[in-house]
């Protein structure tokens, strides 16, 4: 058994099972960077979605790591062609999940994390509803998010006010994902994100090679 097939990512237990969609989403400031790459970091079995962009590439991308850089022609191309799981233009940009590599990921027993917004987090729930599992994070406060957005020293103060005013707009669909994570410290918010997962692994539904290796142990039991 390969080490990216089934039995690595069902839990090491040996049944097969099959992959699921992680879909981590925030306003920005409340962590979801961060804890995307702790999980990408500490949970093996799981693999980051490489999304398809126009946007042109930055000193330091590699294209097919950050992203798939294609020009809009392809990109609208492959909306139409419904090559896209969910799929959003943002300031000109056009960013989408190429269907074909999630399929094939979740079909050998591997996870993929997503990082996306609500948008997104309503198409792919649309076109793949068993396989999506969802968790908002929240900050514990305005004035906490405001300052993790100063902190970062990244934007001026119209840019903060502007990406505060969106956030409550994208924390008014908290209601829609299946777990809400408050993330008071990081240590803390990972370990719950992980125990998410952990738990989503070992639904019984996910689990295809249960009823076979049930039999087996009820025959060894005859």
């Amino acid at each position: 058994m390969s080490s990216g097939g089934h039995g690595f990512a069902g839990g090491f237990d040996g049944v097969e099972r099959r992959g699921l969609m992680f879909v981590l989403s925030s306003p920005s400031g409340a962590g979801k960077t961060t804890l995307s790459r702790l999980l990408i970091e500490n949970m093996p079995g799981l693999k980051m979605s490489v999304s398809a962009t126009t946007r042109p590439i930055r000193p330091g991308e590699v294209d097919g790591r950050d992203y798939l850089f294609v020009d809009k022609a392809r990109f609208e191309r492959m909306v139409k062609d419904d090559e896209l799981l969910e799929w959003a233009t943002v300031f000109d940009n056009s960013y989408g999940t190429p269907r074909a590599p999630v399929e094939a990921a979740l079909s050998a027993g591997q996870d993929v994390l997503f990082d996306i917004d609500w948008q997104g987090t309503q198409q792919l729930r649309h076109k793949a509803r068993a396989d999506v599992v969802s968790v908002f994070i929240l900050p514990p406060s305005a004035a906490d998010l405001e300052k993790r957005l100063h902190s970062r020293a990244q934007d001026s103060d119209e840019v903060i006010r502007n990406r505060m005013s969106r956030a409550s707009h994208e924390m008014s669909h908290w209601a829609e994902y299946d777990y809400i994570v408050i993330n008071h410290d990081i240590d803390a918010a990972f370990a719950e994100v992980q125990s998410i997962l952990k738990a989503e692994r070992l639904k019984r539904e996910r689990r295809i090679g249960l009823v076979g290796f049930v039999r087996d142990l009820q025959g060894q039991l005859r």
